[in-house]
C-alpha cells in the first residue's frame, strides 16, 4: 500500500519486479536479489510486467555512483538485454535489471496491514525487521519504539546525504521509502546542476511536492505515515503511543540539521561545524540560487579561492565567472574569516576540499546522451565510458573535462521521466 504524491492507495504491488529470495554475501550480510522487467505480477494491472533498456541503465549508472560516493543505496548486480521489443509510445529494447538490496521491505509494507487492521502481520513484520535490520533493539525496554527511533535516525542521514550533493528523488512515495534507509526506486532522479531550491525534474511530479527543498519535509511526512502504522505495538493504550511517537517525530527537524550542517560545511572544508555555520552554508545556497551557479562544480570550484588570480586566469571562461561571482559576494569574506583558525596549511585545506567534492557526478545531459546512444544506435560504449568515470568521483580532472561542465542551453535536461 502507499501515500502516492499524498494519496492513499490501499494496494499497491510490483508490476514488473519479481523477489527471487535471499542470499548470505561474502561478508555474512543476508541481502535480497530481485528482477526488474521480468514479466507481469499479480500487481502488473494489465501492464506487460517488462523493462526497457534506459530505465535499466539508469538505476544501474546512479544507483552505483551513488554507492561509489557512499550513500546508502541499492546496488545493480546486472543489467541484461532480453533481446524483446517492448511498446511503450514507441518500440524500445527489452531489458532486464538485477537489483541488490538488504531489505525491499517499505513503509508501504507496514501500510498494507494496518490498512486491514491486521495488528498480528505487523507484529510479524515488525519482528522479522528488527531480527534482520536493527538487532539492537531487541535489549531495548521497547524494541518497537527503538525500531522506530532507528529508522528515524536512518532516513535523516539518507535524505541529508541526498541534499547535500543535489539528488533530487523525485518519487519519494511511502511505497518507495525503505525502512532500512537504502535509497530505492531511481525512476524519475536527477541531480541538479545550476542550482534552485524549488527545482523538480519528475514529469509527473505537477505540484512540486518532492522538489529538491521540499525532501526533509516529505520524508518526515512519510515517517509520522510509519508511525500511524506502529501505535499498536508501541503501547495498548493508543494515546500513550501517539505521543511516545511524537516525541520521537519532534526529534527529526535538529537531527536532520545537525547532519545536514556537518555535511555541508564539510563541503566548506570546515572540520568541526558549528552552530553559526548553519548561516555560512545557507548563505552560500543562497548565492548559488541567486546567481544561477552550478551546485556541485561551485563548490569544486572553492579550492581556487585559495590562490593566486593568475590561477583562475587560465580557467575555462564559465568557471572564471562562477568564481568571480563568488569572489565579489559578502559570502566569500565570512567563508575566509571562518577558514582562519583552521587554515594551517594551505595544501591540507586544499585536499580537504577536493576530497568532499567529487567533480564526477551523473550530470543529467550526459545520461540522456550514453542512453540514447545504448537505445537507438545498440552502442553502450558510451555508457560504459561515463560509468567509468563515476566510479572514480574523486579523481582530479582538468576543468575542460565534461564532468565539470553545466549543459549548453541546447543540452539540458528539464524532465525526467518513470520509464514504467
Amino acid at each position: 500500500a502507499g501515500h502516492q504524491f499524498g494519496t492513499f492507495v490501499p494496494q499497491l504491488g510490483d508490476g514488473r519486479a519479481l523477489l527471487l529470495g535471499e542470499i548470505t554475501d561474502v561478508n555474512g550480510e543476508k541481502k535480497d536479489i530481485q528482477l526488474k522487467g521480468s514479466g507481469r505480477t499479480p500487481f502488473s494491472r494489465n501492464g506487460d510486467g517488462r523493462a526497457t533498456l534506459g530505465p535499466v541503465l539508469r538505476e544501474y549508472l546512479i544507483s552505483e555512483y551513488m554507492n561509489a560516493i557512499n550513500i546508502p543505496t541499492t546496488r545493480s548486480l546486472a543489467a541484461i538485454s532480453t533481446g524483446e521489443t517492448i511498446i511503450r509510445e514507441t518500440k524500445l529494447p527489452g531489458a532486464l535489471l538485477v537489483r541488490v538490496a538488504s531489505s525491499h521491505v517499505r513503509i508501504g509494507t507496514f501500510q498494507y496491514f494496518y490498512a486491514r487492521q491486521m495488528d498480528a502481520e505487523l507484529k510479524v513484520l515488525a519482528d522479522y525487521i528488527i531480527a534482520k535490520h536493527y538487532p539492537s533493539a531487541l535489549s531495548k525496554e521497547n524494541p518497537y519504539l527503538d525500531l522506530f527511533r532507528q529508522i528515524v535516525k536512518r532516513q535523516a542521514d539518507l535524505v541529508s546525504d541526498w541534499m547535500s550533493i543535489g539528488f533530487i528523488h523525485g518519487v519519494m512515495n511511502t511505497d518507495n521509502t525503505s525502512v532500512t534507509g537504502e535509497t530505492i526506486d531511481y525512476g524519475p532522479c536527477a541531480f541538479m546542476d545550476r542550482f534552485q531550491f524549488d527545482k523538480v525534474f519528475s514529469s509527473i511530479d505537477h505540484t512540486g511536492r518532492y522538489s529538491y527543498q521540499n525532501q526533509p519535509k516529505i520524508i518526515l511526512w512519510n515517517l509520522s505515515r510509519l508511525a500511524e502504522t506502529m501505535l499498536t505495538l508501541i503501547d495498548a493504550n493508543i494515546d500513550v503511543a501517539v505521543k511516545k511517537m511524537q516525541e520521537l517525530l519532534s526529534e527529526f527537524p535538529k537531527l536532520y540539521e545537525d547532519l545536514w550542517v556537518k555535511k555541508m560545511s564539510g563541503r566548506l572544508a570546515l572540520i568541526k561545524s558549528k552552530n553559526s555555520d548553519r548561516i555560512l552554508v545557507e548563505n552560500f545556497l543562497k548565492l548559488l540560487h541567486d546567481k544561477n551557479l552550478d551546485f556541485n562544480t561551485s563548490f569544486y570550484l572553492l579550492v581556487y579561492l585559495l590562490g593566486e588570480d593568475e590561477l583562475i586566469d587560465a580557467l575555462p571562461l564559465d568557471h572564471q565567472q562562477t568564481i568571480k561571482n563568488i569572489k565579489a559576494s559578502d559570502w566569500h569574506n565570512t567563508w575566509k574569516k571562518r577558514l582562519d583558525p583552521e587554515m594551517v596549511d594551505k595544501k591540507a585545506l586544499e585536499k580537504r576540499l577536493k576530497l568532499k567534492n567529487p567533480i564526477a557526478f551523473p550530470r543529467n545531459h550526459l545520461v540522456e546522451k550514453a542512453l540514447n546512444s545504448a537505445i537507438y544506435e545498440g552502442n553502450l560504449q558510451p555508457f560504459k565510458d561515463l560509468l567509468k568515470g563515476l566510479m572514480n568521483p574523486f579523481l582530479e580532472r582538468s576543468l575542460d573535462d565534461p564532468f565539470a561542465h553545466p549543459p549548453n542551453p541546447n543540452e539540458e535536461v528539464t524532465q525526467t521521466f518513470c520509464g514504467t
